[in-house]
């Protein structure tokens, strides 16, 4: 029988008892000084996560809060620290046949279809026919399309949710376009077509059918950038015809996207077009991340985060990104993309008294901004 969730975690409120339905992200046992077990806890939906102790009955509930198990809690919500927090008296697991288990996956606030629509646009785009069926051949693949608008883009770093891929190659592409053409020397079809598939293999990197998002057996042993060679391969056996030269570029850029030895690529960019997806992607992926920062600050104007040890610094974030701004269809268009005419403007918000804000929940991966 189908079991309602009426609570978000977004919606919690200190002082009020929770009687609801929540993923079980993570699981963590502990003891006090005197012996005594506890669990550490984080919940999730797909609007939020959720801390969450179990100071009693723990041995009772190890086995029924286990990571990735839906479960419905009987809780008190509590603030800690400045945050909030479940002090949960009850657990019974739920059975995934009985919840919409979307309900539980971070998605993006964009349109699916009219971020793919966008993304055919610019692959319509290239000009050159080895380059533009090369790209058609990963599209009409029913499986890789479908699961190329689901996946996230990394684990938690920037863009983890469902359809996360899809939005950031899309920036990516936008990003790529334009410096095609501030930039006459970089051959666009090549770039555009490496900007489209440079993270294409994070459909196989990670298992993101449930949450929580994790790395696949494959993801784990090769690396998406790996996975991604491997996948183009494939393809071109189809296409004899492809100019071994230009697949060896392509290649490369997949291989050099990271831009560093220490960030997961074997090779560092050493064409234009590897320089200026390097460039592209990075800047991306460090939008997204402080759009999450700002997105949780509690007033508006310029907010302190607390020291981000990815980048080894302080942020001071002005409030505008993820949840603050406007609903669209897709990406609002930057000023450094502006893909056939469309625009999209961002509310500005007034400057406040400055106030330090958390973190967004960052998770261990094997490259910094995968």
């Amino acid at each position: 029988m189908s079991q309602l969730k009426t609570l978000f975690v977004k919606d919690i409120k200190s002082g009020t008892v929770v009687d609801d339905i929540f993923m079980v992200k993570e699981m963590s046992r502990y003891e006090t000084r005197a012996g005594k077990p506890y669990l550490r806890l984080l919940l999730m939906d797909n609007s939020g996560e959720a801390p969450a102790m179990v100071w009693e009955g723990a041995d009772r509930l190890q086995d029924i809060c286990r990571a990735g198990r839906v479960c419905r809690f009987s809780a008190l919500v509590q603030s800690y620290k400045g945050a909030l927090q479940l002090k949960v008296s009850e657990a019974r697991e739920v059975a995934e046949a009985d919840v919409d288990m979307g309900l539980f996956l971070p998605a993006s606030r964009y349109n699916v279809e009219a971020m793919a629509a966008e993304l055919m646009e610019l692959i319509n785009s290239v000009k050159e026919a080895h380059f533009h069926a090369l790209l058609m051949a990963f599209v009409n693949d029913g499986d890789f399309w479908s699961d190329f608008k689901k996946a996230p883009a990394a684990k938690g770093m920037h863009h983890a949710y469902i359809g996360g891929l899809l939005e950031h190659t899309l920036c990516v592409c936008r990003a790529a376009d334009k410096m095609a053409g501030l930039y006459p020397a970089l051959n666009r079809d090549l770039l555009l077509t490496g900007a489209v598939l440079h993270d294409a293999g994070k459909i196989r990197e990670f298992s993101f059918a449930v949450p929580p998002f994790n790395y696949s057996d494959e993801g784990r042993l090769l690396g998406h950038m790996t996975i991604c060679v491997n996948m183009l391969a494939e393809k071109l056996t189809a296409l004899p015809d492809f100019p071994s030269q230009e697949a060896l570029l392509l290649k490369h850029l997949i291989l050099s996207h990271h831009g560093r030895y220490d960030y997961g690529s074997p090779v560092l960019p050493m064409t234009r077009e590897a320089f200026a997806l390097n460039f592209a992607d990075d800047l991306d992926a460090k939008m997204n991340y402080l759009d999450r920062l700002s997105s949780g600050g509690e007033e508006e104007g310029y907010q302190w985060t607390d020291y981000q040890r990815n980048m080894e610094r302080f942020l001071y974030v002005d409030g505008r990104g993820g949840s603050e701004q406007e609903a669209e269809d897709t990406p609002p268009v930057t000023s450094y993309a502006a893909p056939r005419g469309s625009r999209a403007e961002r509310p500005v918000k007034s400057q406040g008294r400055a106030k330090k804000v958390k973190a967004a929940v960052s998770d261990q991966q094997p490259t910094l901004w995968g």
